[in-house]
């Protein structure tokens, strides 16, 4: 039985989105999870240092809130690397935002958890019961993107294997382990400067815009003015505005959470009526890390 012959009778038709480009895989031996972002891509360009392109996939999990421009990316990089790159979707963000009934934040990421966290870890298990073994995951993350991610993974090596749940704690389940899915951290200690050397202007096209990250568009978790970047930079933001706008009327929230943001937006809510996450220093928060994996 072929590996998309039993990856159909696990019934994942309905997560992965193209699961025709599995037909000639044989045996995967590293997962690359892609954003579309900088960081992601330096996993898979390095990992090609190490095994046959074959060998690699990259697993793109779509939140369906992507620029186009990062959708064209995930698709060049099929190109650019002879890799395949499958799509997972569980939803999407506004679905997701109505059901938990107000914006994702800094302490509320249920995007990230339930977008990107949870079909990853489904599909790592789906593919590990498929091929009967294990394979290694390489995640994009570096000790310089955050204060908490400097001192979470401070005493962690690039060249080690790490269990899931060590690395993603509460995120990943033992189980995945004990079917040889092992977690590394091959840029952990690369500076931003670094990535950028490395891909040498094969990155997403957004970058060379301004923005500093590429998960989502805009991140809503992110500060009032990294959303209203995004939400000015052209149709598509400006659309995005309009549909986030009334999508915060129907749930009751006001997208923008501080007074400068609230000030700087009036129609967002010009009756003053919508409740408020309020957080004075959220001006500037940076979009959500985990998105740019």
């Amino acid at each position: 039985m072929t590996l998309v012959e039993t990856l159909k009778e696990l019934d994942v038709e309905n997560l992965i989105k193209n699961l025709e480009v599995l037909e000639s895989t044989q045996h995967i031996k590293c997962v690359i999870p892609i954003s579309g972002g900088k960081d992601s891509q330096s996993c898979l360009k390095l990992a090609l240092e190490t095994f046959q392109p074959e060998e690699i996939l990259g697993l793109f999990c779509d939140t369906q809130y992507e620029h186009p421009l990062t959708y064209q990316h995930v698709e060049k990089m099929k190109e650019m690397y002879g890799v395949k790159i499958i799509h997972l979707n569980d939803g999407g963000v506004y679905e997701r935002i109505k059901e938990y009934g107000r914006f994702p934040s800094d302490i509320a990421r249920f995007c990230t958890d339930q977008l990107k966290i949870r079909t990853a870890k489904m599909f790592y298990n789906y593919l590990s019961k498929a091929q009967e073994s294990g394979f290694e995951v390489w995640y994009g993350m570096r000790l310089g993107e955050s204060h908490q991610r400097s001192e979470r993974y401070k005493n962690k090596n690039e060249n080690d294997l790490y269990e899931p749940h060590t690395i993603m704690i509460n995120k990943y389940p033992k189980y995945l382990a004990k079917q040889g899915v092992m977690f590394k951290l091959p840029i952990l200690k690369w500076e931003e400067e670094d990535v950028f050397e490395f891909l040498d202007g094969e990155e997403n096209e957004l970058y060379s815009k301004g923005f500093e990250r590429v998960g989502c568009f805009p991140c809503l978790a992110a500060g009032d003015k990294y959303k209203e970047k995004a939400f000015s930079f052209d149709e598509v933001g400006e659309q995005r505005r309009i549909e986030v706008i009334q999508l915060g009327k129907e749930i009751g929230k006001n997208i923008f959470t501080t007074k400068g943001g609230r000030m700087r937006n009036p129609d967002a809510d010009p009756e003053n009526t919508l409740d408020v996450d309020y957080n004075p220093n959220n001006e500037e928060l940076a979009p959500c890390f985990h998105c740019n994996i």
